[in-house]
């Protein structure tokens, strides 16, 4: 043989070393199920959803306690949650455009933070 030949042997080796296994194939449902559990990571789905919930529950709770009184100052003697132009609620949708903002600034320094600590986001 060849050195180039000897070269292209080894190659192939390598690649034959790096190619991952097959995944293997479920024998019945409930195996079925475990890689579905694994592969789409549900239970780390789940617990992002339910921190999701209560992180959502204290920024509104800091948006109506602590900013809206702010909001309130600039506005006295009116509820900011009860200005209306006709039938439109416009002091509760700022208050809720207001919430959403901060919830967006929050997560985006939660994932800025995350990504400069290695973490996959």
């Amino acid at each position: 043989m060849t050195k180039e030949d000897d070269m292209l042997e080894e190659l192939k080796q390598i690649r034959k070393l790096l190619t991952p296994p097959p995944e293997p194939v479920p024998k019945n449902f409930i195996d079925e199920f475990k890689i579905f559990i694994k592969k789409y990571r549900v239970l780390a789905l789940a617990v992002a959803f339910i921190m999701a919930i209560y992180t959502g529950a204290v920024i509104q709770a800091l948006v109506d306690d602590m900013i809206m009184p702010i909001v309130e100052l600039f506005v006295p003697g009116v509820a900011w949650e009860e200005i209306t132009i006709s039938v439109f609620r416009v002091g509760h949708f700022i208050g809720v455009v207001i919430t959403f903002v901060i919830v967006a600034f929050v997560i985006f320094i939660i994932v800025k933070l995350a990504t400069r600590m290695g973490l996959d986001v």
